[in-house]
């Protein structure tokens, strides 16, 4: 009988020990530089696509432009864990006027993103109609998984800045927001760019009666759950028992069950989030809520990092220089300008208007919508899209994640 080599390397086993190693350097290399909270998602990125690039025998991911599935199924789970934590490290929802930089960056700064990435989709990058407001759409929303560090605390730490709580708030609700132009660039892929067919239909079941559910089955949701932790049985309610994965289960409940009857889920799981908060507000269950989703999170995130990095030399390869313009005008312009526009009006001072305006950043959100639109039709302009979206999210983490601590701690000086 023959033996194998007392040695033997499989590939999964390295695999799992670069990984390990990707996440620990990543952690712990900008802890050299800074005593921040380490800018470790464009590292993890980048370490990720030189493992791929320099260690041979490394198992092979599946391309997410012909196996979308995995890459959905993954992104769609952080994403809904983070939205659930964005909601619960509100502490308080009032006043109710602090609301109205969130509601003016949902309601006019991400709509003229998406119509300027749209257009720009179509004048410089030439894509189609339906692949430019899918573009738009991919990239409007901010990310919450990736911008921790301008966002608000963990329960119970109070004195939310007013940048952070925009900030924080923006990126628990516009994920589901954009939800309603990833579907009108499917229809239009569908059906064409005749509105007179599908406007109505369109505005009526994907923005008016989504949004409206996903609010409402968020807020029951938000109820039932805390008082099933809170409230009964009295003398012995599941909060004392410190256990997370209750409340991560009422969180899969609440998503899917929005789902099933065609509301949006994201919305649902940040309103959970925000009403959860609400019940009992002092309890201790709130912070250790909180600390279980973000581990989960965390975990989560470094994998989806560290794959998409794995799969970028495949995506870059149909890169070109309008990809670079696009993804730096989006940057650099885009948001900045619309997050301006729709402040103008606000109660910010100018330094808090420039930091919620150019701290937008692009990551999780935009894998999972692609990889959907991608698992229901077939686009002209899918690898186009693919690069962009994995070139922006790169030059997104970079750019963001080294300059958001410049950024806080000037806001500190005021």
């Amino acid at each position: 009988m023959q033996h194998e080599p007392f040695f033997g390397l499989n590939s999964y086993h390295v695999a799992l020990a670069v990984i390990g190693i990707i996440v620990i350097v990543a952690r712990w290399l900008p802890r050299l530089i800074s005593k921040r909270e380490p800018a470790s998602a464009p590292l993890m990125i980048l370490f990720g696509a030189g493992a791929a690039l320099l260690i041979p025998g490394l198992p092979t991911l599946p391309d997410p432009r012909q196996v979308p599935l995995p890459w959905e199924l993954v992104s769609e789970l952080t994403v809904i864990v983070a939205l659930f934590g964005a909601g619960m490290r509100i502490d308080s929802l009032r006043p109710w006027k602090r609301w109205k930089p969130t509601f003016r960056m949902l309601a006019i700064a991400m709509p003229l993103t998406i119509l300027a990435v749209a257009l720009l989709g179509v004048g410089l990058a030439g894509l189609t109609a339906a692949g430019a407001i899918l573009l738009g759409a991919v990239l409007a929303p901010t990310d919450p998984v990736l911008a921790a560090d301008v966002q608000v605390g963990p329960p119970h730490e109070g004195a939310e800045h007013p940048v952070r709580f925009t900030l924080t708030t923006e990126a628990g609700l516009n994920d589901g927001l954009a939800f309603p132009f990833v579907y009108l660039g499917l229809i239009v892929a569908a059906e064409g760019l005749n509105p007179g067919t599908w406007a109505v239909d369109w505005f009526l079941r994907d923005i008016v009666y989504r949004i409206a559910l996903g609010v409402g089955m968020g807020w029951v949701g938000g109820w039932v759950l805390g008082y099933i932790l809170f409230k009964v049985p009295k003398g012995a309610v599941l909060a004392e028992t410190g256990s997370g994965v209750i409340a991560l289960a009422g969180v899969l409940l609440c998503y899917g069950s929005t789902e099933l009857i065609e509301g949006y889920g994201f919305i649902a799981v940040a309103v959970l989030g925000l009403t959860l908060r609400r019940i009992n507000e002092e309890h201790r269950f709130h912070r250790q809520l909180h600390d279980f989703s973000e581990s989960i999170e965390h975990a989560l995130t470094a994998l989806l990092l560290i794959a998409l990095g794995s799969v970028l030399p495949i995506l870059f390869a149909d890169l070109t220089w309008t990809h670079f313009v696009v993804a730096i005008l989006l940057i650099l312009v885009i948001r900045p300008l619309s997050g301006w526009i729709a402040l103008s009006r606000s109660n910010l001072d100018s330094r808090s208007k420039a930091v919620v305006s150019v701290y937008g950043v692009r990551g999780i959100g935009s894998i999972y919508y692609l990889c959907y639109a991608g698992s229901h039709i077939e686009f002209t302009n899918e690898a186009q899209l693919w690069s962009l979206i994995a070139l922006v999210i790169l030059m997104s983490t970079i750019l963001h994640g080294f300059t958001v601590g410049w950024a806080m701690d000037r806001l500190k000086e005021e």
